[in-house]
């Protein structure tokens, strides 16, 4: 059981709301790592890890992405968006400077979708 099953119509619609809306963000960016857009081949020059990083997290990207439009996943894609977008603010506090202020949005958003996902363990019958 999950915790989604005891919510409101209403509540759903919010939390699947914010999926999709995660789910075009991520895709989209993640598309970008992996097709060498050079904003994206600038930022992660910057730092330092080399291009195959880049192509690491364009797939984590679009995979989570993927994974927050299935059910049955949308709680680990939105653990691994949380924990993919805790890296970017880092890498903006410690790195490459700029704004972290968006990817502290998307985690936020992210880790409300996994809250809003996280498996509840049925009720004991006595």
């Amino acid at each position: 059981m999950t915790s989604s099953s005891s919510t409101s119509p209403i509540q759903r619609r919010i939390v699947w709301g914010v999926r999709i809306l995660l789910a075009l963000a991520f895709g989209a960016a993640g598309l970008a790592k992996l097709a060498g857009v050079p904003q994206m081949v600038q930022v992660f020059e910057a730092v330092g890890f080399g291009q195959w990083f880049r192509y690491v997290t364009g797939v984590v990207e679009v995979g989570g992405a993927l994974l927050l439009l299935v059910p049955a996943t949308g709680f680990i894609g939105g653990l691994l968006l949380t924990a993919t977008m805790a890296g970017a603010v880092a890498t903006h506090l410690v790195l490459i400077g700029g704004s972290p202020a968006p990817a502290v949005v998307l985690l936020l958003l992210s880790a409300f979708v996994a809250w809003r996902l996280r498996p509840v363990p049925a009720a004991r019958v006595a």
